[in-house]
């Protein structure tokens, strides 16, 4: 699973403006919105649903976000930074500033969860961690985080 085939330049939100749990994962679904076409409110329902059954931050400032909604054509992955770490309820009770939210279709079961594993292997690893909270645009996140499949295709 390549990060590059769900998550676009435009998926990414380099300086959330959001400083409450509800209030990131309503800055989430309004970008999912805008990278699926899909309506804000909808993806946010799904989202919090989510979080209902448990936090989805894993730890070490980070959250994984997701649901999966009807009638989506794909997998899509929506990546956002919060300058000052966000209260979430993460398993190690430490507040998240890097968030990778991921809305798959209903039937997406295998790639579903092959993209959770991809993305947590990826944000499990604290030299990468370190170097998005270091870097300097959305254009630069992007780049991070699709380095290994540029230099695998290289």
């Amino acid at each position: 699973m390549d990060i590059s085939s769900i998550l676009t330049p435009s998926g990414v939100i380099p300086a959330l403006r959001s400083g409450a749990k509800k209030a990131v994962l309503e800055e989430l679904a309004e970008k999912a919105a805008e990278v699926t076409g899909r309506d804000a409110s909808e993806i946010f329902s799904v989202l919090l649903d989510r979080e209902k059954l448990g936090s989805t931050g894993v730890g070490g400032g980070v959250a994984i976000p997701h649901g999966k909604l009807n009638d989506l054509d794909r997998l899509y992955m929506v990546f956002a930074r919060a300058q000052n770490p966000i209260e979430f309820d993460a398993v190690d009770e430490h507040p998240v500033d890097l968030f990778c939210m991921l809305i798959a279709p209903e039937e997406a079961g295998a790639d579903h969860l092959k993209a959770l594993a991809r993305i947590s292997r990826l944000l499990r690893n604290q030299g990468m961690c370190d170097k998005l909270r270091g870097a300097g645009s959305a254009d630069a996140i992007y780049a991070l985080l699709t380095q290994d499949e540029a230099e695998q295709a290289a």
